[in-house]
């Protein structure tokens, strides 16, 4: 059932990041919403289901792109699998740790990306230093709402549940 959720969330993330894709104008700050899964699912469920899920998420979102198939795999394997060392290693159950760690998993994300496609010699990337703190920032806002969120969800089912059992009697 967990990796069903898991599934889902990531399935998820990549429509709503192939979706809002086309609507971003750029130069805003860009969210990786599929990084942001693998992070969450990475300090929820630890380490090996942090790697797992970032190989998952990474190799898809690289199918879709025009990239190379597997440096974006690989950069979220990495991530997500340091990411779950992290969570199980330190107290990461406040905004402000968890704020940190989404900014940290994109800047860790971002290196291994660019580096590996520096050192093969596929792609130049000049100074994108502005570009990845501006994501860094927006996946550490979207990480914290997203916990947030989650966290709301099964406290309004249960007051759900409670009201309609009042209206009822």
């Amino acid at each position: 059932m967990r990796a069903a959720g898991v599934i889902l969330a990531i399935v998820a993330a990549l429509a709503l990041q192939t979706t809002l894709a086309r609507f971003v104008i750029r130069g805003t700050v860009a969210v990786d919403l599929v990084l942001v899964v693998v992070v969450y699912v990475a300090l929820t469920s630890g380490p090996v289901t942090g790697l797992l899920s970032g190989t998952l998420a990474g190799l898809v979102q690289d199918a879709l792109s025009s990239g190379v198939i597997g440096i974006g795999g690989l950069a979220k394997t990495i991530v997500g699998f340091l990411t779950g060392i992290v969570g199980t290693q330190f107290i990461v159950t406040q905004p402000l740790p968890r704020f940190v760690v989404f900014f940290g998993a994109t800047l860790l994300h971002a290196m291994v990306f660019i580096g590996l496609y520096t050192l093969l010699d596929l792609r130049q990337f000049g100074t994108p230093y502005a570009a990845v703190t501006g994501q860094a920032v927006g996946n550490a806002v979207a990480g914290v709402i997203a916990f947030q969120l989650v966290g709301l969800l099964p406290g309004a089912m249960e007051r759900r549940r409670t009201a309609r059992s009042r209206i009822r009697r």
